[in-house]
């Protein structure tokens, strides 16, 4: 009895090494064959959904409704997508418009010079009112438009998807963070940027360590200063020098700016920028040329480095709102 029921017992441990062995080797196939035909395997055993497609994201973040913010790094915007307004973003939804009035089912898309033309057009009242009910022609927003995809025109969408975005000097777009919706649109810089020197004119956003034209050192209020009308642009820059002193001394740590051959330079805001409500300017420092006929470039943070006077370099090309 005793040998039978050994064998019983054998013959049992064999069918069980047989069934695991089976289970694993068709588990192997299955995942084999999943990866052979990308086919992701999920937890029940079936297929997983396939994600949205970078295509599918942008047609997604074009027909964005709004207070939708949006961004992207490819040039053309082929990786554009939506995202929260709390993070770094190139544009700002704040409107749709139809143009089918202009551009018939068969007619071509505008050139880049007409788009921008209709994206001011018949962008900027929407975006003024979007702000607020003013738009500082000279702050820290612009109105502009997205356009349709060529497959988004091609099946007869004739949308411009409004918005607003900030942009530096030569048009490249800058991130901004939060919604611009009551926003101040005072055209100010965080302190820390350094601008470059383009020809004798200042530029874009440079880092400190290349030649530029001025850091931005911090920001003031002309509000309380000035609390009526339109102040003149000399009144305007004496207090903003009397204002910066103790902002440019807490950023440099109490620094001789004349013994680095430095001097203020603080803005003024234009009357239309005045109207619209913007009351900051930037606190900057800059050199000036020998012969005084203009700012000579600075190399090097006055915060914690040695600025130095140098040759100016070319500067970058600029980055604008994807056409397509």
């Amino acid at each position: 009895m005793s040998g039978r029921g050994g064998w019983f017992r054998l013959a049992e441990k064999m069918r069980t090494r047989l069934l695991m062995i089976a289970v694993c080797a068709g588990a192997v196939f299955v995942l084999l064959t999943s990866m052979a035909l990308s086919w992701p395997v999920t937890p029940g055993g079936g297929r997983a959904e396939a994600g949205p497609t970078p295509d599918d994201l942008r047609e997604q973040a074009l027909d964005s409704p709004a207070g939708s913010c949006l961004t992207w790094t490819a040039p053309d915007g082929s990786d554009m997508r939506r995202v929260d307004c709390a993070e770094p973003h190139l544009f700002e939804v704040t409107s749709n418009i139809d143009i089918t009035a202009e551009f018939g089912e068969d007619a071509p898309p505008p050139e880049v010079a007409r788009w921008q033309e209709l994206a001011v057009q018949k962008c900027t009242p929407g975006v003024t009112d979007y702000l607020g009910g003013t738009l500082d022609p000279h702050g820290r927003y612009k109105a502009n438009a997205l356009k349709p995809s060529p497959a988004q025109w091609e099946d007869g969408d004739r949308k411009l998807r409004c918005g607003v975005q900030t942009a530096s000097r030569s048009g490249a777009l800058l991130p901004t963070t939060g919604s611009a919706a009551g926003q101040d649109q005072s055209g100010i810089h965080e302190p820390g940027t350094c601008l470059a020197l383009d020809g004798q004119t200042i530029g874009d956003p440079v880092p400190c360590e290349e030649p530029h034209a001025v850091e931005i050192v911090g920001n003031v209020d002309l509000a309380k200063a000035f609390p009526g009308d339109f102040p003149a642009e000399d009144k305007q820059i004496e207090k903003a020098i009397e204002l910066c002193e103790a902002v440019t001394k807490e950023y440099t740590n109490g620094v001789d700016l004349s013994k680095k051959g430095l001097i203020p330079y603080p803005d003024a805001l234009k009357e239309e920028s005045w109207a619209a409500g913007s009351r900051k300017v930037d606190c900057k420092v800059a050199a000036k040329l020998k012969d005084d006929t203009g700012l000579a470039p600075v190399t090097g943070s006055v915060r914690g480095n040695k600025p130095t006077t140098t040759k100016p370099s070319p500067t970058a090309p600029p980055t604008t709102t994807p056409s397509r």
